[in-house]
């Protein structure tokens, strides 16, 4: 760059390419431009480039993903993950053993406590950074939480508390559950949290006395909650998702709650990802569909994978 009086300042030059607007389609040409092969013809300087670019988009749920070649050249495009939400969760309320009781403390500013039964709920209180929620997040909260020094044996006791709130009957959740942090053992600290039986809707009646005005999908089988506010449920499908009695009748009417409660979330910043339970009822072939899952979802190679 040669020096003016006039020349941009960086400043102006982000003004120009609508960075502040960030994921502007111009500011996105603009990287995508940086990893072309005609600016940077060396494909490792390219995906130095695309790494470092990575680290910083990830944050606002965006990616260079590489999309073919030209000239023996990887080409990139900018992707974006998830919208997310505009806002950080305050209250995770979790592997869960049963209907929380729940009462605010303070109305004015959302401080709730659980009444009762304070050992069959967990709630996560700290504030959840621009990353996510790690599963290291989430192993320090649990060792302050309850006075655990040593982190070996933290990390077991709180991989059994949440086993333990998975439904006895849903061999399907259970294998989800297991593999991921199979998957993902050489580099837990690392990854997202992986969080069972979340409420996502809560209300002190019960449906029947709620009637029509009921909310449906209360709980969650999992969440997560990735860099750039994206939240990520998933959901793992039995029979008594479409059936009713036993799974000896369909019920379609079922099936269509379900379907609303999912357009509700999509519409409301989340990403709803669901498997069949025959998918996972079998831990082989579940490892083989949640590796290409994951691997896809965040972008990472676990050290485990075959």
């Amino acid at each position: 760059m040669i020096r003016f009086p006039d020349d941009w300042s960086t400043e102006d030059l982000f003004e120009q390419l609508r960075a502040f607007e960030a994921p502007h389609p111009r500011f996105g040409r603009f990287l995508e431009g940086l990893a072309d092969p005609e600016v940077l013809p060396d494909e490792q300087a390219q995906r130095r480039f695309v790494e470092l670019a990575n680290g910083h988009l990830q944050l606002v749920g965006a990616q260079l993903r590489q999309e073919g070649e030209t000239d023996g050249y990887p080409q990139f495009h900018l992707h974006q993950l998830g919208r997310g939400t505009a806002r950080r969760p305050r209250n995770l309320i979790f592997a869960t053993q049963g209907k929380p009781d729940i009462r605010f403390t303070s109305a004015l500013d959302n401080d709730i406590e659980i009444a009762e039964q304070t050992d069959k709920i967990l709630v996560y209180n700290h504030p959840v950074g621009k990353n996510g929620l790690l599963w290291s997040d989430l192993l320090s909260w649990w060792q302050e939480t309850r006075g655990i020094e040593d982190t070996e044996t933290a990390r077991h006791t709180l991989y059994d508390r949440m086993q333990a709130s998975l439904p006895r009957e849903s061999a399907g959740q259970k294998n989800l559950f297991w593999l991921y942090h199979n998957l993902y053992k050489g580099q837990l600290p690392d990854v997202p949290a992986l969080l069972p039986e979340i409420w996502v809707h809560w209300d002190p009646k019960t449906v029947r006395e709620r009637g029509e005005r009921a909310m449906q999908n209360l709980r969650m089988d999992f969440l997560m909650l990735l860099p750039g506010n994206r939240r990520v449920v998933l959901e793992v499908d039995g029979m008594q998702h479409y059936t009713r009695d036993g799974g000896t009748v369909p019920d379609s009417a079922k099936y269509a709650a379900t379907m609303a409660g999912d357009r509700d979330l999509k519409f409301r910043g989340y990403e709803v990802f669901r498997f069949g339970h025959d998918e996972l009822r079998d831990r082989e072939r579940g490892r083989l569909v949640l590796i290409d899952f994951f691997q896809t979802l965040l972008d990472r190679t676990p050290d485990s994978c075959p």
